[in-house]
């Protein structure tokens, strides 16, 4: 699986984006349009503390009819959070 990682503060931009060119006025009025994805998650990915999906961003960019090109992404590892963190961990007790 691929994430997205936007820059900072994009990944916010991004999903309120979406929203306003849904119509919807919340995350949670995203779900009950059809994003098959937990409101937990949203938040997530709303507050930048996770990255969303490759899968995630296509639906979105899709279901608002945004161009996906527009949005300057770095696709990266499922495990790239996991991989950052190892090495910081070995860098602390070296």
């Amino acid at each position: 699986m691929v994430r997205v990682k936007f820059g900072k503060g994009k990944q916010r931009e991004f999903i309120d984006e979406i929203l306003v060119n849904s119509g919807s006025p919340s995350l949670k009025e995203l779900i009950n349009r059809g994003i098959n994805v937990s409101h937990s998650s949203l938040k997530n990915y709303h507050s930048e503390r996770r990255l969303m999906t490759e899968e995630l961003f296509d639906l979105l960019c899709k279901f608002s009819d945004l161009n996906k090109n527009k949005f300057s992404v770095e696709k990266v590892s499922n495990y790239w959070g996991q991989i950052k963190g190892g090495k910081a961990f070995r860098k602390k007790f070296k």
